[in-house]
């Protein structure tokens, strides 16, 4: 939503596609982001995207965080 400048509110439509937001969320995991790429990512990025984007990466971290350990332990 977006404000007009007359009170009403506007739906913007952002244009990001899934790929955008997995490149957004892996650099965000890895700590690495221009202060730019970040304002476009705000701009331009779906946040349903990057919320499942974010929720799945978190996933397959921690099943391979688990792997990891159990190679470790057994």
């Amino acid at each position: 939503m977006h404000d007009d400048g007359g009170g009403a509110m506007t739906e913007v439509k952002r244009s990001g596609t899934f790929g955008q937001a997995l490149k957004a969320v892996l650099w965000s995991f890895f700590g690495v982001r221009k202060r730019r790429d970040l304002e476009a990512d705000a701009t331009q990025l779906n946040p349903l995207h990057v919320l499942i984007v974010a929720l799945i990466a978190a996933g397959v971290f921690i099943g391979v965080l688990i792997l990891i350990v159990r190679a470790v332990v057994g």
